[in-house]
């Protein structure tokens, strides 16, 4: 099918669209961004690392406008937020903008899970999109190949009683591993006798969600990578002083394995425009950004960067704005919130085998989730639009009542069709976006200031933005909130890692919640991420695979083509 004809009539699957794309030599898509030749390191023909000589070139540049697409509480009905995102690029350089956008890399724990990739979908995709949701340029299984040296080097540290002494019940530090694995989350480790060291209790992390991989996306270039990974605090002392990655002597022998992957990767959208995709931390239980250094380059090197955050506006815009903008400096010109009828509808109590039906009230009712999350943009100063990703079952009464909603919070909805259109199905989205961002009329702040006590900041993100009235902990989590603050961490922000389906720490309540508890289970410190991490009522940091997992479906046919990949 030739993109133009109606996707929504004659529906293909993402690989069918991804696979039949004529994608054009990487060296095509840099000369667009005009990268010299020589500062593209091709991985194959249509893939590649821009070298970071060359980008340290684009400093004196001024950043120019910057994009966040985020969304509303996610569902089972699916939002597309990263096929929004490629779809809004594609339009605003139909529209003659230099624009580019900067996805996250995929984790292969989703890929062969339930969620899925990270490329977007129907004709708004990233392509190769194989490449991007499995091995890709061979960068997240360097990132775990660096959080598991650190993890022997500690063992090893123990094993010989280097000073400082590692005191063994007390080490931090997990090990990671890109893959659903529940079996690994708490495990004994160094069992076997003296020889394979002092048995303990350890666990795994999924690479996304490890510091290591917090640490990459938060990184500007390589020295502050390396600055980063030592300050690792990985374990205390018996006289609980904290023992950090320098202390153990790892930090450069990680950065040397990080060093080719912290160059952004060049790719293209179907419509064979440019986009980095770099660095890949979940939104729930990590900050859910791409690389600092993937956006800061794209911010110098076209007049639009569109990047996306992780899971809803409560948990990767939030952390967009209080930790990587912090951070970088970075101001957001404006956002776009991706909002389906489905998803509105689910939020008003339609289960998910009705949302065929129109149903305007349940429209209506759901709309209480959406309206949360556009008075959190708010309360950054952030002017937004919400782009509604049309689904084949929407009518013209729910669309319509979305629309006057929208309008009655001061905010314009937009209809967009990039799923099934490419680029010119989200003109109007596009058209919007730059009415926002040229009209200057961003006012960006931080939601709490560095100074405020940790536990007050994570009361201020429950309350402010997940609607709870108090926040909940028992004693030990205060302890290590005022211990880390006597240690000199008060003024880190907050990362919240909290189930991604509800403004509340359980998934199963839907819409726009208020006066619920938000339980802090336990406190880490990632002193190289330069954040603090509540861990919130039952989510995990490592995933399980659900009860038929998409791997179920993915193969290879014999003429080496991946099938079953969404």
């Amino acid at each position: 099918m030739a993109r133009g004809e109606d996707q929504h009539k004659n529906p293909k699957s993402n690989i069918e669209i991804a696979q039949d794309a004529k994608m054009r030599p990487i060296y095509e898509i840099a000369a667009k961004l005009d990268v010299p030749a020589d500062a593209v390191e091709p991985y194959g023909k249509y893939k590649a690392k821009i070298a970071l000589d060359y980008l340290r070139t684009l400093r004196e540049r001024p950043n120019r406008k910057l994009i966040l697409v985020t969304a509303m509480t996610p569902t089972a009905a699916g939002e597309g937020k990263t096929t929004t995102t490629v779809g809004l690029g594609d339009a605003l350089n139909a529209l003659g903008k230099r624009a580019m956008i900067c996805l996250r890399e995929a984790s292969l724990g989703p890929c062969f899970g339930v969620k899925g990739g990270a490329a977007g979908g129907g004709y708004a995709q990233a392509v190769p999109m194989e490449d991007i949701n499995l091995h890709f340029t061979g960068d997240i299984h360097a990132i775990g190949a660096a959080n598991n040296l650190l993890a022997a080097m500690i063992d090893n540290h123990i094993y010989w009683g280097s000073e400082p002494r590692l005191d063994p019940r007390r080490v931090s530090w997990r090990r990671a591993l890109d893959m659903n694995e529940r079996a690994l989350r708490s495990i004994v480790s160094s069992l076997g006798g003296p020889a394979n060291g002092y048995p303990r209790e350890d666990g795994f992390d999924i690479t996304a969600a490890s510091q290591v991989m917090a640490v990459f996306a938060l990184a500007t270039d390589l020295d502050d990578l390396k600055r980063r990974l030592g300050n690792i605090v990985v374990g205390q002392t018996r006289d609980r002083k904290a023992v950090r990655a320098t202390d153990v002597k790892a930090e450069g022998a990680m950065a040397a394995l990080l060093k080719d992957a912290i160059a952004p990767n060049l790719v293209q959208s179907l419509e064979g425009n440019p986009a980095f995709i770099h660095g890949g931390p979940f939104g729930n239980i990590a900050h859910g950004c791409n690389s600092v250094v993937a956006t800061t380059a794209a911010l110098r090197l076209v007049d639009y960067t569109v990047t996306e955050a992780g899971f809803g506006a409560d948990l990767g815009a939030e952390k967009f704005f209080d930790i990587k903008c912090r951070q970088t400096g970075l101001k957001p010109d404006a956002a776009v919130v991706v909002a389906s009828i489905r998803a509105l509808k689910m939020h008003g109590g339609v289960a998910r085998e009705a949302l065929g039906k129109e149903n305007v009230g349940a429209v209506e009712k759901g709309f209480s989730n959406l309206a949360r999350h556009l008075a959190n943009l708010r309360r950054f100063g952030v002017p937004a639009v919400v782009s509604v990703n049309r689904f084949t079952a929407d009518t013209a009464a729910e669309l319509s009542r979305l629309k006057e909603l929208c309008a009655a919070e001061g905010t314009e909805a937009v209809v967009a069709d990039h799923w099934a259109y490419g680029g010119k199905g989200a003109i109007e989205l596009a058209q919007a976006v730059i009415t926002l961002a040229e009209n200057g009329l961003a006012n960006f702040r931080y939601l709490y200031p560095s100074e405020m006590p940790l536990r007050d900041k994570i009361r201020t993100i429950a309350q402010k933005i997940y609607g709870a009235a108090e926040i909940e902990a028992d004693q030990r989590v205060k302890d290590q909130l005022a211990q880390l603050e006597e240690q000199g961490f008060g003024h880190l922000p907050i990362c919240m890692a909290k189930t991604q389906y509800s403004f509340t720490t359980d998934p199963n309540i839907k819409g726009a919640p208020e006066g619920h508890i938000v339980t802090i289970r336990e406190v880490r410190l990632s002193a190289g991420a330069e954040f603090v991490v509540p861990i919130c009522g039952e989510i995990m940091t490592m995933p399980g695979l659900p009860r038929v997992p998409a791997a179920n479906g993915i193969s290879v046919n014999e003429e080496g083509k991946i099938t079953g990949l969404f």
